[in-house]
């Protein structure tokens, strides 16, 4: 089976440890600066950072409206705490001028679970993920307060103050965390997404 080719969004955050999931789960990695890479590839990784930064930065990059038509014709995108933040049809405490991509029918909140110094670590069970729970780092992350009729529910937090919080989720062909599993060593949700891009 050919590999299909993968792009991770490369404006900020952890670029290379999803290149290094994707290789892992039987894709091909690229990086994605220019339309003309964005026009090579069957899916795209956007990586955490800062959601308001990176949504200045597509237009700076002159990827937004490409990117939006990619996404409009159905190629499949997985979206980690600011990749979700992007990915979403509406989101709270943002800034008036932020620009969305306006593919996953939730409300977000952005750095819901509070700031740097209130990050943490917990175990999920995953929909679709087997072999166990699935580490889950959270970083300033956001998290899922409204979901739309079409959209499935991966994860919620299973204990503590934000017990019950949805964590990730699906539509179509768009994947979403509100955790950064690249940096954890454990490549499912990885898997998880390549799936997706073979099946669209």
């Amino acid at each position: 089976m050919t590999a299909p080719t993968i792009g991770v969004l490369a404006l900020q955050g952890d670029v290379r440890e999803h290149l290094a999931a994707l290789e892992s789960s039987g894709a091909h990695g690229i990086t994605v600066r220019r339309p003309a890479e964005l026009a090579q590839i069957d899916g795209l990784i956007i990586p955490g950072g800062e959601s308001t930064t990176m949504s200045n930065l597509l237009g700076v990059f002159d990827l937004l409206d490409p990117l939006r038509a990619r996404l409009a014709e159905g190629m499949p995108a997985y979206g980690s705490c600011a990749g979700m933040i992007l990915l979403a049809s509406e989101i709270l405490d943002t800034k008036p001028d932020a620009r969305h991509l306006d593919c996953l029918d939730i409300t977000v909140r952005r750095n819901a679970f509070g700031r740097q110094v209130d990050s943490f670590e917990t175990d999920l069970d995953v929909i679709d993920i087997d072999g166990g729970p699935v580490r889950a780092v959270f970083i300033r992350a956001p998290w899922v307060e409204r979901v739309g009729d079409r959209v499935e529910v991966l994860a919620t937090v299973p204990h503590g103050p934000a017990a019950g919080r949805v964590v990730a989720v699906r539509q179509n062909s768009v994947l979403a965390t509100s955790f950064h599993p690249e940096v954890t060593g454990d490549d499912r949700v990885h898997r998880l997404f390549v799936d997706m891009v073979r099946r669209s």
